[in-house]
């Protein structure tokens, strides 16, 4: 079934995120686990400070010793949704610590940057934390809906590997 599925015939889908968890499944890896990975993966890939999300992740798989290519997978795969989140979760922030809103134009930060680095780090540094703190509340949720909503597929993927390992037998 994992020869099947790392096809290079088959599409970026079944290649690129199918094939590591079912190989993941295969090895006997538990659904709940790949699901851990999967989740993660998602919400730390939407970490709300540009340039954190792989080392985030890192740290993360080591530490609940999850599986590191799953969670960077689906980390990446929500490269988008984590660009666009950002700025939400930033603004978010600036509502619930009752701050300002900054502005994020590219020309005014540049301006900021090259008048003031120092005094662009300290702005720049509550607007990231703003967006931490936001994204503190909103994670673990985020982080067992996406587990739960996961995990039927995942169980009915583990059952056909062991009907197709049975069959096989």
């Amino acid at each position: 079934m994992a020869e099947a599925v790392a096809d290079p015939g088959n599409g970026w889908w079944r290649r690129r995120l199918v094939a590591p968890v079912v190989a993941q499944l295969m090895v006997g890896i538990s659904p709940e686990r790949v699901a851990w990975a999967i989740s993660l993966g998602v919400v730390l890939g939407v970490f709300p400070i540009m340039g954190t999300t792989t080392l985030v992740c890192l740290v993360a798989g080591c530490l609940l010793r999850l599986n590191q290519p799953i969670l960077h997978v689906f980390s990446n795969l929500v490269y988008p949704l984590h660009l666009v989140l950002i700025l939400v979760f930033i603004r978010l922030g600036e509502r619930l610590h009752g701050a300002p809103r900054m502005s994020f134009s590219i020309t005014q930060l540049l301006d900021r940057f090259k008048d003031d680095p120092l005094q662009f780090a300290r702005d720049f540094g509550v607007s990231a934390w703003h967006g931490v703190s936001a994204w503190l509340l909103v994670a673990p949720v985020a982080a067992v809906l996406v587990k739960f909503a996961v995990m039927p597929v995942l169980k009915r993927l583990a059952v056909a590997i062991q009907r197709r390992r049975e069959a096989d037998a």
